[in-house]
């Protein structure tokens, strides 16, 4: 198959790459609706308690949690001041004749209602609830932010509550996405330069990664016709985008290179590349795509969303750098090093590069290597066994945004916070008649849970709901006991709680409930895949096992920095206490499946090297030459990709970045220099076996390696100790003199 897929490559290189540019314009065209088609939630399951109440509360008994609480400070004076009631009056009154405004209540038109008060007296508030499509409310939200916001007078008028606070998080995320993009690229071009060492061979990378993002672009609009999409996915859609880009273009760039330089024709160059590192790119994109497929069996559209943009990614960025790519090569043959940046040098012998004399050195002390790794790995990874779950809230905003100083005030200054306030819905129950007296009663034990301030009962056609005012803020480990307390409430008829608490621990069940399942999908397809590839049982469960271990530290440092707070002041950012529930799921399904994506690419040379001498250990050291300053290098433009995302606002979108740019840096050191050689000198021959029927039907059914290198001029070469730099273009090297 990627023997034909070469050819054709090689064959019809003007029409392929004329489809290609046909693509990307047209997906490029059609797929810029995607960012007017996404959504700023997905945090809650749609069949848990917390939801079906909030449905019942908005579509069955016509009304909401308030959307929009404005803060009014008097500029002198109390809330009371005759000059100060008399703005907050006609504030009320404006308000209320504003497009999509449902309702207003505030503390001058509501007969002075202490809740709307501020303990001191400075500060006082107005409760809109509002109406519409999504987009009208967004809209409104806007228009009421640049109406209303700022000084009136006697009076100082803050913008907050549930939809100002999502208006600013998309907002923020924007502007996060351009700065990520300012810092990324340039250093990323840079980078890109110097691992391919020259400009030409450095703009293929850029060149896929437009394949891959316009693409995935196309795929998340057409998905978002049918189901939720978040837009937290643009995020990953252009890290990952350019970050595999850069990794498949670099591993097929470089074995081009390789087989030019041992001799053979471009176009035949061009077709041995394809099925070897062609090869392994697809299969390693294979993997990549089932890691993150597994984020599909959760019913959150925040994680379902990665799983969309993340497995879009991963096959567009495949198909490009399997027909694109080589046609471009076939193209543009030896002028592919031209604008070379590298100054010339002299081939290595294989036994005197680095990567081959560290695992030499690991190979001779296997064992004390494993064991020190391993306990440092888990040692760092300890904090991650007290990890408190929570989701995003107003605090993951940055301090400087006005609703997060809105919402922060709510929370310190007010009795109540009534911009978390939330309902117990009673379907059915008539509160005002029939089942007046146990509402009643029902309405004084939730009066006297430990975390409420206030209570008020409400009826309508459909049922009845009482709205309870929080005296904790809600995603919080007390505000999840107030949930649990509340619904361990005996009541004679059924009821359902909805709101932020009740949110945060039905997500938080939903996820741990389906994690199981996940990460079996995850290990079960990774396994299967690596031995369909590999023919052997051994070598799969020693990949999930690193890899597994390549992430400990990774998820130690999330609780140690973000959730414990040291570095927050480094990194600006307020810790909560608590990480967000989604994350570490997430985390985890995009760092295993790019750990294993550099797994296969280290384990295919090594097992091309171990066909063609039969030498356990030799091949795993010349595995290791041949690919670890590739991997490094695509390791550090793909860190420094995620890296850049650390400078977002927002607290969690900052954990994501910094977290992958870690867990890549950590896998592709550590793991692919110490613990891979260690593991498999270890095991020895062992890595390679298979019981009998298994090794007959992978003979006979497996994804088999192309014809040994050793057969070829560049296995000849290799054989010989030329070639150690693969990403160097071949005229930069010179001949060892004759000895």
């Amino acid at each position: 198959m990627f023997t034909s897929l070469g050819r054709l490559a090689v064959r019809r290189r003007r029409l392929v790459l004329a489809l290609s540019v046909l693509f990307v314009v047209a997906a490029g065209a059609v797929g810029a609706g995607v960012f007017g088609a996404l959504e700023d939630g997905g945090f809650e399951d749609p069949g848990a308690e917390s939801t079906r109440a909030s449905v019942f509360l908005e579509e069955q008994l016509g009304t909401s949690d308030p959307e929009i609480v404005l803060l009014v400070e008097a500029a002198r004076g109390g809330v009371d001041d005759p000059a100060v009631a008399a703005a907050g009056t006609d504030l009320t009154e404006s308000l209320r004749t504003e497009g999509h405004v449902a309702s207003v209540v505030s503390y001058w038109a509501s007969g002075q209602d202490p809740g709307l008060r501020s303990a001191d007296g400075s500060s006082g508030l107005v409760v809109v609830d509002l109406e519409g499509t999504d987009d009208e409310v967004d809209s409104a939200v806007e228009h009421l932010e640049g109406a209303y916001a700022g000084p009136r007078g006697p009076i100082v008028v803050g913008l907050g509550g549930a939809d100002a606070i999502d208006e600013a998080i998309g907002a923020q995320l924007e502007s996060d996405l351009a700065m990520a993009e300012t810092l990324a690229i340039p250093a990323t071009l840079v980078l890109l330069v110097l691992v391919f060492g020259g400009v030409v061979a450095a703009s293929l990378p850029l060149a896929m990664a437009l394949v891959s993002v316009t693409g995935t672009f196309l795929v998340l609009f057409g998905i978002a016709q049918v189901a939720d999409v978040s837009l937290y996915s643009i995020n990953l859609t252009t890290a990952l985008g350019l970050g595999l880009a850069i990794d498949y273009s670099l591993f097929i760039v470089s074995r081009f290179r390789e087989e030019f330089a041992a001799g053979r024709a471009s176009d035949d160059a061009v077709v041995r590349t394809v099925e070897t590192a062609g090869r392994t790119v697809a299969f390693s994109a294979l993997i990549v795509a089932a890691s993150l497929s597994a984020l599909l069996v959760f019913p959150l559209y925040f994680l379902r969303s990665f799983a969309y943009a993340g497995t879009a990614v991963v096959i567009t960025a495949a198909l490009g750098s399997l027909l694109t790519l080589p046609a471009l090569l076939a193209t543009l043959g030896p002028r592919v090093n031209s604008w070379s940046v590298r100054r010339r040098r002299r081939a290595v012998a294989v036994e005197h590069g680095f990567w081959h004399r560290l695992a030499s050195m690991v190979m001779r002390r296997p064992l004390p290597v494993a064991v020190g790794v391993v306990a440092l790995l888990l040692a760092l990874g300890s904090p991650f066994l007290r990890i408190n779950p929570g989701l995003p809230s107003y605090e993951s905003l940055p301090e400087s945004n006005e609703a997060r100083q809105v919402a922060a005030t709510l929370a310190r200054d007010f009795e109540g916070n009534r911009s978390e306030q939330f309902a117990v819905v009673l379907p059915g129950v008539d509160a005002e008649g029939a089942d007046a007296a146990p509402v009643a009663s029902f309405a004084d034990q939730v009066r006297a849970t430990d975390g409420v301030a206030d209570v008020a009962v409400q009826s309508a056609e459909a049922g009845s709901w009482l709205t309870v005012v929080p005296s904790v803020v809600l995603r919080s480990d007390q505000g999840e006991a107030l949930v649990e307390a509340l619904r361990a409430i005996d009541a004679p008829f059924e009821f359902g709680v909805e709101g932020a608490a009740a949110e945060l621990v039905d997500s938080t069940a939903a996820i741990y409930d389906r994690l199981p399942l996940a990460l079996g999908i995850i290990g079960v397809t990774t396994a299967l895949l690596l031995f369909a590839v590999f023919g052997s049982v051994v070598v799969p469960v020693k990949a999930i096992v690193l890899n597994l271990l390549s992430l400990t530290a990774t998820f130690g440092a999330m609780v140690w920095v973000f959730q414990d707070g040291n570095l927050s002041g480094l990194l600006d950012f307020t810790a909560t206490g608590q990480l967000d529930v989604a994350m570490p799921i997430l985390m985890f399904c995009i760092a295993f499946g790019l750990s294993m994506d550099y797994e296969v690419f280290l384990l295919s040379r090594i097992k091309e090297e171990h066909d063609r001498t039969g030498d356990n250990t030799r091949a795993v050291a010349v595995g290791l030459e041949k690919t670890g300053g590739l991997i490094t290098a695509a390791a550090l433009v793909l860190a420094v990709t995620f890296a850049a995302f650390g400078t977002s606002g927002m607290s969690f979108m900052k954990l994501m970045g910094i977290g992958l740019a870690l867990a890549i840096v950590m896998d592709a050191t550590i793991i692919r220099g110490l613990l891979v050689p260690a593991f498999m000198r270890l095991a020895g021959e062992a890595n390679w076996w298979a019981p009998g029927p298994l090794k007959r039907f992978q003979a006979r059914f497996g994804l088999h390696e192309a014809p040994p290198a050793g057969d070829s001029p560049a296995g000849q070469a290799g054989a010989e100790g030329a070639l150690r730099e693969a990403a160097q273009p071949p005229e930069a090297r010179e001949p060892e003199p004759a000895r």
